[in-house]
């Protein structure tokens, strides 16, 4: 149980006790016996790293508050779980801790048998049980209650007229406290007057557990913005109140200070200092910069300057710029809002994709005007050069010198870097007039109701958006901080190559030569600093592409390469210039699902194989925008790598080559 120090920030919530900043509370969902199996004891080991726990935060001033979740499977009723419960406080007391917690949060309100008969109600039975405990503990200064109804959203019918919170604010005992966590769960704002009204039934002010940092619900959301939306007027209505922060620790350094702020403002304001500021009406941006740039700088100082290779270039590590920290905050502001970054980078993809019939190849029949062109294209190029800057932020990351934040961030600004990859390739094949028009299928809602946070939603503009096993996954272990980009194909990306047969466009026409020639608008290719190192080519309508292929190119290239040329020879030659003499053709009944076909290559010493990831995802994308409802491709099956890449993108295997003139696995997806 290392994690019991691990966690002594990252996952469990801050609180202000009495109105100082003083107070730890314990209840990580790690540590199974904190809520699973809150029944057994801890073991000798395990109680040896408890009351270091509890010691380290005697010796920092802190006061120990120990947590416990018997609420899912408890018997109130039952005298054998009683004694459980009070058997495993009493060890943790032993310890030297002197302050609990009772946490009946997210569970059932139904009740079994003998504590219905035992019962008038849920709440009696709660309630019953906590004073009972509070008694046996001594009745202690710090002692906790978390109500199953800690909202206003989750009262029935109301707040004031709940029978549930009407029975806690009547029979529990005075010296124990409620917590609350606002209107919602994750309350965007708390106000005096609502928590007058919990007060008044709760029959004490409630003490707050804000989640308005905490991204244990959503494993690519973290948030960096400051502590908001809380007036310094709330304190005549509390009794205290809890911080729940990010997981990862490094994120949580404006959250903290910001909130040390506001602290500050709730005591200038009880001692009667009426020229304090409201905590809304500080100026956000002055604030955040100037918190931002102290943190960075306060914690990149206790990291040495070391000098790093990456192909060959030596470079030092250094701090993330003032510019850097703002922005990475504004990517990961707040769960009820986003910074201008953010708001910026939606804004525009939104209204690219609603007016990208002003590119497109027919516009549904009506020519845009030069002034509308020039407008999206403006657009467009100011969203491409803000995916820029994030990618080079994500890279800035990688090379800074504060490594903490580094691995604490990395799994989401990585995540951004590659979903802004696809929707930055998206809006340069629109760009490119490759759209034909066709709906985008993309859903409007609120910023926050899609998991995800900014990757989400930019994900949901896309139209391939709904296909999460296309943008979920984990971050490579060794971060890189090269830089890619997906782009349409250029005439300049054309390369010669040596071959089989001595013809230096061999190659490029056996594998890509056709989907160049008769439907380049499909074909995207993945660049580096040093060039080349990917593409990915698709056909949309392989049925039509056959017709086209077998009427022009196929021709055109037996001209070119005839079965039996001069000066080739032997079985390999004469082989791998028959692809071009066979009858290439695929059943009705795989066309009919899987209209579509791909092809993805990517060279070996790529790095960052998710970006291989993100360059398939883009076709399938402009695939999926012009009408595609499925797509295909060949893989052999010796090429267990690619078979297993395909499959976790939610390929799956639908022709074998007996079904087939050629020898290959026909993997297929559904768009």
């Amino acid at each position: 149980m290392i994690c019991l120090l691990m966690h002594l920030f990252p996952i469990v919530p801050f609180r202000m006790q009495m109105w100082s900043l003083n107070t730890y509370l314990y209840g990580p969902k790690d540590d199974l016996k904190h809520r699973l199996l809150w029944r057994e004891v801890y073991s000798a080991e395990e109680e040896a790293q408890l009351k270091a726990l509890v010691c380290e935060a005697e010796s920092r001033g802190l006061t120990f508050v120990y947590a416990l979740s018997p609420g899912q499977d408890i018997v109130f009723s039952s005298s054998c779980d009683l004694t459980l419960l009070k058997r495993k406080l009493r060890q943790v007391s032993d310890l030297g801790c002197q302050a609990f917690a009772l946490l009946f949060d997210d569970i059932d309100h139904s009740m079994c048998q003998s504590d219905t008969e035992a019962f008038s109600s849920f709440a009696h039975a709660q309630v019953t049980v906590a004073n009972e405990i509070f008694r046996f503990l001594g009745e202690p200064p710090v002692f906790l209650f978390c109500p199953t109804e800690y909202c206003s959203s989750l009262c029935t019918p109301s707040v004031s007229k709940s029978p549930y919170l009407l029975t806690v604010g009547e029979d529990l005992l005075p010296g124990i406290s409620v917590i609350w966590t606002g209107n919602k769960v994750i309350s965007r704002e708390l106000s005096p007057e609502s928590l007058a009204e919990v007060q008044a039934v709760l029959r004490r002010p409630p003490l707050i557990w804000d989640n308005l940092h905490a991204n244990d619900y959503d494993s690519r959301r973290v948030f960096l913005g400051p502590f908001k939306g809380r007036p310094p007027g709330l304190r005549a209505h509390l009794r205290g109140l809890l911080l729940n922060p990010n997981c990862e620790f490094e994120a949580n350094f404006i959250p903290l200070h910001t909130l040390g702020s506001w602290y500050k403002e709730v005591k200038e304001e009880g001692k009667g200092d009426t020229g304090a500021l409201a905590s809304d009406e500080i100026p956000a941006d002055p604030l955040m910069s100037q918190d931002l740039k102290a943190g960075e700088n306060q914690v990149s100082r206790s990291f040495s300057h070391e000098k790093i290779s990456r192909r060959g270039l030596c470079s030092g590590r250094v701090p993330l710029s003032e510019a850097q920290v703002q922005l990475l905050v504004g990517l990961y502001y707040l769960p009820h809002e986003h910074g201008p970054p953010a708001q910026n980078l939606l804004q525009d993809l939104t209204w690219l994709k609603a007016n990208c019939h002003c590119v497109s190849v027919n516009g549904n029949g009506k020519k845009a005007s030069p002034q509308k062109v020039e407008e999206w294209r403006d657009r467009a190029g100011r969203f491409l050069a803000a995916c820029d800057d994030v990618a080079l932020l994500h890279g800035a990351v990688v090379t800074s010198i504060n490594r903490a934040v580094l691995y604490d961030l990395y799994p989401y600004i990585w995540d951004l870097r590659n979903t802004l990859l696809v929707a930055k390739a998206f809006i340069c094949w629109l760009g490119c007039g490759a759209s034909s028009g066709a709906e985008l299928h993309g859903v409007e809602a609120e910023p926050w109701v899609f998991k995800g946070g900014l990757s989400g939603e930019v994900q949901m503009l896309l139209p391939v958006g709904t296909s999460s096993e296309l943008f979920s996954h984990p971050p490579p272990l060794f971060p890189t901080s090269r830089l890619y980009n997906i782009r349409p194909f250029q005439q300049k990306d054309k390369v010669t190559q040596d071959a089989v047969i001595s013809h230096p466009d061999f190659i490029g026409d056996r594998c890509l030569g056709a989907s160049l020639a008769l439907c380049p608008e499909y074909s995207l290719v993945l660049e580096d600093e040093l060039g080349v190192c990917g593409c990915a080519v698709g056909i949309l309508d392989v049925h039509s592409f056959a017709k086209r292929c077998q009427a022009s190119w196929l021709p055109a290239m037996r001209d070119k390469y005839p079965s039996r040329p001069h000066g080739a020879s032997g079985h390999t030659a004469t082989k791998v210039l028959l692809y071009f003499h066979e009858e290439q053709d695929y059943p009705d009944s795989l066309l009919y699902h899987f209209p579509s076909q791909l092809r993805l290559e990517a060279l070996p010493e790529l790095v960052d194989c998710s970006v291989s990831r993100s360059l398939l995802t883009a076709l399938l994308t402009a695939l999926k925008a012009n009408g595609s409802q499925g797509v295909f491709c060949e893989v052999q099956p010796t090429d267990g790598l690619r078979m297993e890449f395909l499959t976790k993108l939610g390929f799956l295997e639908i022709l074998r080559g007996e079904a087939r003139p050629r020898e290959g696995v026909v993997l297929g997806r559904l768009l």
